[in-house]
């Protein structure tokens, strides 16, 4: 049991404003594992004032020392890894193997990253008679999610601290503890007082009081793209800066080149693109694109790999490939996309929307494949966020590429092909922030972010970095 009784505020742990708590409960075992403050307008105030009298210090601080607090975070990050990775298995319902791996390793390796870049970065160029300065754009207001909630927060909190902002953190109430976990180490690291702030709350009070404070001048926010068009429309009348990482609903393309082993690699691996973390997963590639007459081969390979690979158990214990959902309201909503892809007339492959028989306690889905699935189904449209994956069929690459650019969404998606040259060209082609071809594994200092209704900005190495810095011109 993990209750936390205080926020952290100018350097110090202090009381909330109010007396009302959120509960946080345990994905696998329905439980109750901690507790935290249900923060107020009059809190995030508190923590506004603080992180703007200490902005003008910070910000005179040179990033190469203010990249070394960042290296400590990352340092202190690391001691911990068992007990964060613990904390979010618990929190999200990540297999305990991979959260040692992700959900703790992640963000201390993003963190990690930016004391290079800081060195290497260009604070002041010449352009003819004028010097060109990068400053820091101030206090930055970071509202963050709950299904990678550590990295999320780390993947802007070290940028910003390194480009010289001060912040003002909100996690998800749903999985928070963590945050808590990351202020005690940067409580033992020494960063100055009023530099980092942690308010924990809903996004209704505290969300919302972040986005349009008026001495906040960026906010950064991950979440749903619903969310995020409220955070930009109250941010708006203080003409602050908004940076957006939203949803997804990513494509998969399986190119005819592939054949023999190679297809049996890709389709196996698509499953693994779609379902990590039980699918909750902004990039999760939720669209497998095939080619049509490859349709049947391609279906029985991936019902193969899921019965097969990903089975569901205890995720403490790593019992199983897929842990839990993150709620009871999120295993209900998918569970509805499931019944509403078989009201459609999808071909349900494997999986299906009923509970689990052997996991009475939880809140598991069963993995689910559709087949024959058209892109006008709402399986296919809308971001599920769960353990589902629609296999749409194409009849030659012009159409998979029109089908993979059919969606309001751009974050993310694949490309396979056994001529990689091949699939680099229609990679090119798909309107999304990143892409991987042929499997290409994650970078944690290339830029990630989306086009479309994904958001907008980018987040991690020196492109994460720029998000928080303003541009001057000095006239020589």
């Amino acid at each position: 049991m993990q209750h936390f009784d205080q926020l952290y505020i100018d350097g110090a742990w202090v009381a909330p404003e109010g007396t009302d708590t959120i509960e946080v409960v345990n994905a696998t075992t329905e439980e109750v594992m901690g507790s935290i403050p249900a923060g107020t307008a009059g809190d995030v105030d508190r923590a506004v004032r603080a992180a703007k009298a200490a902005f003008p210090a910070w910000s005179a601080t040179a990033p190469t020392d203010r990249a070394k607090f960042v290296q400590g975070i990352a340092d202190g990050i690391g001691a911990r890894n068992q007990e964060i990775a613990e904390t979010i298995t618990g929190e999200v319902g990540m297999p305990i193997f991979l959260s040692q791996l992700i959900q703790a390793g992640l963000p201390q390796a993003v963190a990690a990253t930016y004391p290079a870049i800081a060195d290497d970065f260009p604070w002041e160029e010449e352009i003819g008679n004028s010097l060109v300065v990068k400053e820091p754009i101030g206090v930055v207001g970071a509202i963050t999610p709950w299904n990678y909630p550590l990295h999320q927060i780390v993947a802007k909190v070290a940028p910003a601290l390194v480009a010289g902002c001060t912040i003002v953190l909100k996690p998800s109430e749903v999985a928070p503890l963590n945050a808590f976990l990351l202020a005690q180490v940067i409580d033992e690291v020494g960063l100055p007082a009023g530099v980092f702030n942690l308010v924990s709350g809903t996004g209704p009070v505290v969300g919302e009081a972040i986005a349009s404070h008026p001495d906040v001048e960026m906010v950064s926010f991950t979440g749903s793209t619903r969310a995020g068009t409220r955070v930009a429309e109250l941010a708006a009348p203080t003409v602050k800066r908004v940076a957006l990482e939203l949803g997804g609903k990513s494509a998969n393309i399986l190119l005819p080149s592939l054949d023999g082993d190679e297809l049996d690699k890709a389709a196996r691996a698509a499953v693994s693109s779609a379902f990590l973390n039980s699918g909750q997963t902004c990039t999760a590639f939720t669209r497998l694109l095939v080619p049509a007459d490859r349709h049947d081969q391609i279906v029985d390979i991936v019902r193969d790999e899921v019965e097969s690979v990903y089975t569901l158990g205890d995720p403490a214990v790593g019992a199983g490939r897929l842990g839990p959902l993150i709620s009871d309201v999120q295993r209900t909503r998918v569970r509805s996309y499931i019944e509403k892809g078989i009201e459609e007339g999808a071909t349900l492959v494997t999986g299906g929307s009923a509970a689990p028989d052997d996991l009475p306690t939880g809140y598991f889905v069963r993995p689910t494949v559709f087949a024959n699935v058209s892109n006008d189904m709402t399986i296919a449209q809308e971001e599920i966020f769960g353990p589902v994956l629609s296999i749409i069929p194409y009849a030659d690459v012009d159409d998979a590429v029109q089908i993979a650019n059919d969606t309001v969404y751009g974050l993310s998606g694949g490309v396979w092909g056994a001529d990689r040259e091949e699939a680099k060209a229609v990679a090119r082609r798909i309107r999304t922030g990143q892409l991987e071809i042929n499997g290409g594994g994650f970078n944690a200092s290339a830029p990630f972010g989306g086009y479309k209704q994904s958001g907008n900005g980018r987040e991690l190495g020196r492109y994460g970095l720029e998000e928080f810095l303003q541009t001057k011109s000095l006239q020589l």
